[in-house]
């Protein structure tokens, strides 16, 4: 079963080169364009070969990444998980924990993955972390497989994904891979895997295996991808829809097909801003604190990041070269799917994800998004070309390669997670003292606690964006950073972020009287304070960060803070500082 997954997953591997004659035939076969058959790759590599690279890629790649499995957007996913897990958690502000993207198949699914394994959370987090990576490279190999012949370019395209995990996707505030497991790892991996079993079949049939299997391998692949991430999935099925457009044999059919498809696009998010239900002044408030979704307030270097890559994979697509193989031809119409789908990214976040717009539907899609694709497909054509003409076979050259740009993004890495363990396994004892604090709270206090920190608390110096949630397994009012995303996409919750901010603003300048007025009525009764905070409340522990604190004379308040309560503390606060 195993070996026929292989083949089945080794699209290009072990086949008929496919030779087409017209340089503007398409890249499948059954386009109606003459084709010969004839053996012309001379080092083929079969399903297993192409695994046991990838493994060993996939273990490069997690020694440069890292693993902070409750940093950034993984603690979101790690709590969903959890309150899954032992729904008695987070009794208190639930709504920010659960169902964020709207869909709970990743918490479901990991869920599952714990009860079936009998394994620890934490050992199922980083294996599905691994899995996640190994499936990403192995769909980068195969794409590569279908655009390039020779070992050294597909190891070229692959290595350079994998030792560059951590590039950013230019101001969309995206990484090629996170260094943590959530829904976007596995959508990614499945896209790559959807994406490449759909040129499979459009371009040839593989020994062993039908072009309708690779057909059905490609929509599953999409599916689960839909189901983790239904919004990334669907960024990457329009990149594979606008590959099969680009990659029409009749050249006039390829550009009327190109531009409807565009036109339509356009044409739905123009519907979609004009539908769409007026917003609050409160949920424009938030939407403003997302600066990556408008491209008006990306920095020069950021606009780069779009403008690079396009130009880079324009060369691809139209640039001089041969167009006789189809591997050619795999390869030039990937060029001008990137090109096609970021322009067309480009173009609507311009028209219609504007900071000063009445509303903001388009803008919180985010189709810049769309660009973790276009990146990969670019280091897939550097990286080639990177092995076929400059490493090449020589062992020294690939050493040397993976020492200078392994050592780059290592160097990035340990400059985002200065105070943290490189990789933050399973069972090992976190160095980060905010963790530390975090892992105290979560053996010391009890599990119906509502706590209260800086609303900025990820940024604080030595924080390295650590979740509280995740770690701590209490509840917490809303965050400025990660509670805010949530608040940002579902607006449904923008009066009890706003409030939270409200209740936390200033917690550690704050007289013990200003705190208890403040937070005495929403219910909290644990409050996590910089170390350098003057406070006169019971601190059980203190460590050179932060210190944790009974609030006193608190009343548990079992329906947690409401929005009547918090805007009582706001004002009542304000008159204590008048």
């Amino acid at each position: 079963m195993l070996g026929r997954l292989y083949r089945l997953a080794g699209l290009a591997e072990g086949v008929s080169e496919v030779r087409v004659l017209y340089a503007e035939g398409s890249v499948c076969d059954t386009e109606g364009v003459p084709v010969s058959l004839t053996e012309t790759n001379s080092e083929q590599d079969g399903g297993w070969a192409a695994a046991g690279w990838v493994t060993v890629l996939t273990l490069v790649g997690i020694g440069i990444l890292g693993y902070h499995p409750y940093s950034e957007d993984g603690a979101l996913y790690v709590a969903e998980v959890k309150h899954a897990l032992n729904p008695a958690l987070y009794p208190h502000g639930t709504a920010f924990v659960t169902g964020h993207l709207g869909l709970p198949c990743f918490a479901l699914g990991v869920t599952g993955l714990v009860k079936l394994t009998g394994l620890a959370l934490p050992m199922v987090l980083f294996l599905l972390y691994a899995a996640c990576i190994w499936g990403m490279l192995f769909g980068v190999w195969q794409l590569a497989a279908n655009c390039y012949e020779s070992r050294q370019a597909r190891l070229g395209a692959t290595g350079l994904v994998a030792v560059w995990l951590t590039m950013p996707v230019a101001g969309t505030s995206l990484l090629l891979m996170d260094p943590y497991v959530t829904a976007r790892s596995v959508s990614l991996a499945m896209t790559l895997l959807g994406m490449a079993g759909l040129v499979g079949f459009c371009r040839r049939r593989s020994e062993g295996v039908t072009r309708w299997e690779l057909l059905a391998w490609g929509l599953g692949a999409f599916g689960v991808a839909a189901l983790a991430h239904p919004l990334m999935a669907f960024y990457g099925l329009v990149a594979t829809s606008m590959l099969r457009c680009v990659t029409i044999g009749r050249p006039g059919l390829r550009v009327s097909v190109v531009w409807i498809v565009s036109i339509v696009m356009v044409t739905a998010a123009a519907m979609a801003q004009v539908l769409a239900p007026a917003e609050t002044a409160n949920y424009v408030r938030v939407a403003s604190t997302r600066p990556y979704w408008f491209l008006a307030e990306w920095r020069w270097f950021e606009w780069f990041g779009l403008a690079a890559p396009l130009a880079i994979l324009a060369w691809v697509g139209w640039g001089p070269g041969r167009r006789w193989t189809s591997r050619d031809r795999v390869r030039q119409g990937l060029g001008r799917m990137a090109v096609a789908v970021g322009s067309l990214a480009v173009l609507i976040a311009i028209a219609f994800a504007r900071q000063g717009a009445r509303v903001h539907p388009v803008a919180k899609l985010q189709p810049l998004r769309s660009f973790q694709i276009v990146y990969v497909v670019m280091l897939i054509v550097l990286g080639a070309a990177l092995g076929q003409f400059a490493l090449r076979r020589s062992f020294a050259r690939w050493v040397g390669a993976l020492v200078v740009l392994g050592g780059i993004m290592v160097v990035v890495e340990r400059m985002t997670y200065p105070n943290s363990g490189h990789l933050e396994l399973p069972g090992l004892t976190p160095s980060n003292e905010w963790e530390q604090v975090f892992l105290w709270v979560k053996q010391n206090t009890p599990e119906d606690s509502l706590f209260a920190l800086d609303p900025d608390y990820v940024g604080e110096e030595g924080e390295d964006t650590q979740g509280f949630r995740a770690i701590a397994e209490r509840s917490v009012l809303p965050d400025y950073s990660k509670d805010g995303g949530i608040a940002a996409i579902r607006s449904g919750l923008t009066e009890d972020w706003v409030a939270g901010q409200a209740v936390q603003a200033r917690l550690s300048e704050e007289s013990d009287a200003e705190r208890v007025a403040a937070l005495g009525p929403a219910g909290v009764t644990w409050i996590v304070l910089g170390r350098g905070a003057v406070t006169g409340f019971a601190c059980p522990f203190e460590n050179g960060r932060a210190k944790v604190c009974r609030v006193p004379g608190a009343v548990e308040n079992p329906e947690g803070p409401t929005l009547a309560t918090m805007k009582r503390r706001e004002d009542g606060a304000s008159d204590l500082r008048q």
